[in-house]
């Protein structure tokens, strides 16, 4: 999305655990429910815990993360882009709030044929700006997507300084980006080099059912997966790839018609829905 303008083990709920791994984390006690994996769909619990640092068999430690069990959007983690201007991508969609809803354990982000002044499609825009930032870990989270003409969800990160440092030197690094019907998944960093660059991949996947789509991001590298296959990774170890070691924040949108997906959208698909049934953020040990 350019910008112009498992399980769970060895629960430890010292939350003091979070402070110096390179997470950026405002001052509010972060909410989350934990769940035991299974084969399939993940068993949530109703209650929700202060988040434990629980490691897993690869070494990673969660930091933060949203499971999604309460009733409503917990804008604790998440704020609201709102407005309709394009975005960079003359995109015709107006994001609102009243378009992002929890139900069954999911964050839903439903794509609308609905009429706001100019706009004739709305949709929502989440971000964790200003609530959580990160630096390096894996990130990651479970989404099932809508397949249609014009449709373009994505789960991504920009650079926590971009109120003061301009797209693209801020830096972004889109985990997970689909348009219209293709099978392709997306995954595409973009920074300044004396101008714009992106460097990205594809994986053929299959969109509509879920998958975990995750990136690893230490001061070296930055690795693309879906499902645990890695299918890209990018160098940053260089000093033209600063942008990618300073803090990020998390966004997730869908958006309806713009230059890439094209301005044809597929009104029968609508309303439209983006399922995450979470959002996680790990650490290196």
């Amino acid at each position: 999305m350019i910008y112009l303008a498992k399980d769970l083990s060895k629960h430890n709920l010292s939350i003091m655990k979070k402070m110096n791994t390179g997470l950026t984390s405002f001052p509010s006690l972060v909410l989350v429910a934990l769940f035991t994996a299974s084969c399939g769909e993940p068993a949530k619990q109703e209650a929700a815990t202060a988040v434990p640092v629980a490691t897993d068999s690869s070494g990673y430690s969660l930091v933060w993360a949203d499971e999604f069990n309460g009733n409503a959007v917990d804008t604790t983690n998440w704020g609201y882009e709102i407005g309709g201007e394009g975005y960079g991508n003359h995109e015709p969609e107006y994001y609102q709030p009243a378009n992002a809803t929890v139900e069954d354990g999911n964050l839903v982000i439903t794509g609308k044929k609905e009429q706001v002044g100019k706009n004739p499609y709305t949709s929502t825009r989440m971000i964790t700006k200003g609530k959580h930032e990160f630096l390096y870990g894996r990130i990651e989270a479970r989404i099932k997507i809508p397949v249609g003409q014009g449709l373009w969800p994505a789960f991504w990160t920009l650079g926590a300084n971009i109120d003061s440092v301009p797209w693209p030197a801020s830096g972004e690094i889109d985990i997970m980006e689909h348009i219209n019907t293709d099978s392709l998944i997306y995954g595409t960093p973009h920074w300044d080099s004396g101008g714009h660059v992106m460097r990205g991949d594809t994986l053929s996947s299959t969109p509509s059912a879920y998958h975990v789509y995750a990136i690893e991001w230490d001061s070296a590298a930055i690795s693309w997966f879906v499902d645990d296959i890695k299918y890209h990774e990018l160098d940053i170890s260089g000093n033209s790839t600063e942008e990618f070691r300073r803090p990020q924040y998390i966004l997730l949108n869908m958006a309806i018609g713009g230059d890439w997906p094209g301005q044809k959208v597929d009104e029968s698909k609508l309303p439209a829905k983006m399922y995450v049934d979470y959002v996680r953020v790990y650490r290196k040990q």
